[in-house]
């Protein structure tokens, strides 16, 4: 684990895109809507000039490359239909308390999803991957304002051990994330890992960008600089206590699932009446070959994430913790 000089080190030598001018990113905008042609219109959404921004963003302004990881998203779209996943469609997994979207939103006004992976899950690889598009659906709609485009994760890591995680799992989600996802993390808080989590986060690193990379912090209990930096993220009296917080009431899923189905009225679908095809996305957009985004290249999506592969009884032996003596202060 990195303390906090290391940490602090990283964010200043690492490379920070610099901004486009409102000029140049409304020419890069309108190039990457030419290049996706008229089969933007289908997609309102999608092909909204904020969105076209986050793919830009994420492919460092390379309007070929984000045009090309737009149409793929819109095909992925098309096959897997988030926006058609319904709450009975994964009740089963959304009341366990495993993943949710908080009551509460950060002190930047980011949505919190919350994930505590020591809890057992209730369904198999591609049902959890099918409730974690739901809730990041949801999340995305619940965002504070039209000016907010980011999320925080929270992760609460006690009772974890080695037993809840899959690598494989954690691989594909980290895909799904990348690709159709982009610039969709502010932050990503580890609260209290123990210390057998830096051997899994070795082997998690290599799936992350640099600019994601950064975006994580680890937060611990008995660490007063943590616990400032919690503060002043969140409101404490709303907090769950399993954060150091002060709401000792914590998820409830009654509400929650009420929640969720009130949300679903809201649901917009993203592909107007009458649909389009994938063929016409491919047909559709116009990309040079030699634009093509190479397999091991990075979205700079947003991946912080740990599922069980299957329904195996967790182990929730407490390990013995190597506390970090310090946490990085976000940056916002």
């Amino acid at each position: 684990m990195m303390d906090l000089k290391q940490r602090l080190s990283f964010r200043r030598t690492s490379s920070i895109d610099k901004p486009l001018s409102p000029q140049e990113n409304q020419a890069k905008t309108d190039e990457v809507k030419k290049m996706i042609g008229p089969v933007a219109s289908k997609f309102p959404v999608m092909c909204s000039d904020a969105s076209i921004q986050r793919y830009l963003r994420a492919r460092k302004y390379n309007t070929k490359k984000a045009a090309k990881m737009l149409k793929n998203s819109l095909k992925w779209r098309l096959e897997y239909k988030p926006e058609m996943i319904k709450w009975d469609d994964i009740a089963q997994e959304g009341t366990l308390g495993r993943l949710y979207k908080a009551d509460y939103f950060d002190s930047q006004g980011r949505t919190v999803l919350v994930m505590r992976p020591a809890v057992v899950s209730a369904s198999t690889a591609a049902g959890q991957i099918k409730y974690l598009v739901y809730c990041l659906e949801n999340a995305i709609m619940n965002l504070s304002s039209k000016q907010q485009e980011q999320m925080v994760w929270l992760i609460d890591f006690q009772g974890w051990n080695k037993s809840c995680i899959s690598l494989k799992i954690t691989r594909e989600t980290a895909q799904i994330l990348q690709d159709h996802y982009p610039e969709r993390l502010g932050l990503a808080v580890m609260y209290n890992p123990p210390k057998v989590f830096e051997s899994f986060w070795t082997m998690v690193k290599p799936f992350l960008e640099p600019k994601t990379f950064k975006k994580v912090i680890f937060a611990y209990p008995d660490n007063a600089k943590s616990m400032r930096m919690m503060e002043e993220l969140f409101d404490m009296d709303k907090l769950e206590s399993y954060f150091g917080g002060r709401n000792r009431a914590g998820w409830n899923p009654e509400s929650f699932s009420k929640k969720m189905k009130e949300d679903e009225k809201n649901m917009c679908n993203n592909v107007v009446e009458g649909g389009v095809s994938a063929q016409v996305i491919n047909d559709s957009v116009q990309i040079d070959e030699e634009s093509n985004v190479s397999d091991g290249e990075s979205s700079g999506c947003d991946s912080v994430t740990f599922f069980e592969e299957d329904n195996n009884n967790n182990n929730n032996n407490n390990n013995n913790v190597q506390k970090d003596e310090s946490a990085a202060k976000p940056s916002g």
